[in-house]
């Protein structure tokens, strides 16, 4: 490792989108260029998820979060470039090979009238069934821990179309929860939540990924971001300005020049980790 690699492991620096090639990673976005119809939005970028990383995406309205989350789950093909699993071309993974590796909680999305949150969440066992394989224990089991891991036991039989927005947002996640894939990528999973059930969903990525699953985020929030992540990637214009430890990233130096934001960060008395004040006009 280089001197500067030490920096960057310690805290002491942001990490270019090219650095930090021995780390492993199953999931790697290369010389990335993406968008939609005739407006790019990703340009050339490079990036490497960490193995077993809470990876939270940062960066100000339309810089490409959500588009860069979208071609690493394949819903985006790309203009140039390619995203690698495991050393290989995502566009040729099968669909339900893939399904099994890498799940994904997208923006605001909708389900069938009148379907029950158990039945929602049973979708997520899809990807395991076929011919030879049909309902078990073993997805009993695991819809019944994503239920209860995102306190929707209760509300199990409830119509997913009765719930607040926020009860959805858990359901949905529940789902996710319940396809335990190693990989999971979650776009605004705070979305429609109150302040208590954001801290309790970011809470759980953070368990997700001590127990060993790699998760993806995009996020709003950056002090939310700098508390709970593992690794940050900040992102500008459709590019990738720094990515590393909360503590290298979360400076006010980076705040100002991707959010245009001048603030003063301390240390956060609760964590230790970065905590980014705006200046007063």
């Amino acid at each position: 490792m280089t001197d500067r690699q030490t920096e960057i492991a310690e805290g002491q620096g942001a990490v270019p989108p090219q650095a930090a090639a021995d780390v492993d990673h199953r999931l790697v976005a290369a010389g990335l260029s993406a968008g939609y119809d005739e407006r790019r939005v990703l340009e050339e970028l490079d990036l490497q998820v960490p193995e077993g990383s809470f990876t939270v995406i940062i960066g100000p309205n339309a810089c490409g979060k959500s588009t860069l989350l979208r071609s690493l789950a394949r819903l985006l093909r790309p203009e140039s470039g390619e995203v690698l699993l495991d050393g290989s071309s995502i566009a040729s993974v099968p669909a339900k090979a893939l399904a099994r590796t890498i799940g994904l909680l997208p923006q605001s999305p909708t389900a069938p009238d009148g379907i029950s949150v158990a039945d929602l969440v049973s979708r997520g066992r899809h990807p395991h069934q076929g011919l030879m394989r049909r309902w078990s224990r073993a997805d009993e089991e695991a819809v019944l821990a994503a239920l209860e891991a995102t306190g929707m036991v209760e509300l199990a039989d409830r119509p997913v179309d009765e719930l607040s927005g926020g009860q959805r947002q858990r359901a949905w996640i529940a789902m996710a929860l319940a396809q335990q894939t190693p990989l999971l990528l979650l776009d605004e999973p705070t979305t429609y939540l109150d302040i208590a059930h954001q801290i309790e969903v970011l809470e759980l990525c953070a368990a997700l990924q001590r127990q060993g699953r790699t998760l993806v985020a995009v996020l709003h929030d950056l002090n939310q971001a700098l508390r709970h992540a593992t690794h940050v990637v900040a992102m500008r214009e459709g590019r990738i300005v720094a990515q590393g430890a909360p503590e290298a990233v979360g400076t006010a130096e980076l705040v100002e020049e991707v959010f245009g934001l001048a603030s003063r960060v301390i240390e956060d008395p609760e964590t230790g980790r970065p905590l980014v004040i705006p200046r007063a006009p």
